[in-house]
């Protein structure tokens, strides 16, 4: 997992529409970068949903919202048009900024062994610096706690 203070990694990925996004192209505004394991499950959809009802409070503090799985853009598409998502969602089918960020890890559930994105949310400071680290983050919670961050610091 990254560490508070180091440098976030730089990654180029397509978002739903295809348009390449580079984390560079928010230089000068708060990231929030949340990595998730798949489009239209259950905890993903309330996670997205709650980033979503807060995304206003984030554009008020000049924070950028990023949602990133392995999903394709066709189904980022699909996910953000059937519940209105209003902030960036990235398509990382070959792992690029899930393994450069180490939030692709082993993973039990039910007693079986795979590997996966473990939740995780990252807020990268203006000069792209990691200023926070919350892994194995709860869908439900998680918008509300990095915004309570972000309005403290």
């Amino acid at each position: 997992m990254l560490e508070i203070g180091t440098k976030a990694p730089e990654f180029i990925l397509p978002d739903k529409d295809g348009n390449a996004v580079s984390l560079t192209d928010f230089s000068g505004k708060k990231v929030v970068l949340y990595f998730y394991p798949k489009d239209n499950t259950p905890g993903c959809t309330r996670q997205a949903c709650a980033f979503a009802g807060a995304y206003q409070e984030f554009r008020k503090i000049n924070a950028v919202v990023i949602g990133i799985s392995k999903d394709s853009m066709a189904s980022h598409q699909k996910f953000a048009e059937k519940y209105g998502l209003p902030f960036i969602l990235l398509s990382d089918p070959e792992l690029t900024a899930i393994q450069a960020c180490d939030v692709w890890q082993e993973k039990k559930l039910y007693g079986k062994v795979s590997m996966g994105v473990v939740r995780s949310t990252f807020v990268i400071d203006e000069n792209g610096m990691i200023e926070k680290v919350m892994s194995k983050v709860k869908p439900d919670t998680n918008a509300a706690e990095i915004l309570a961050y972000l309005n403290t610091n």
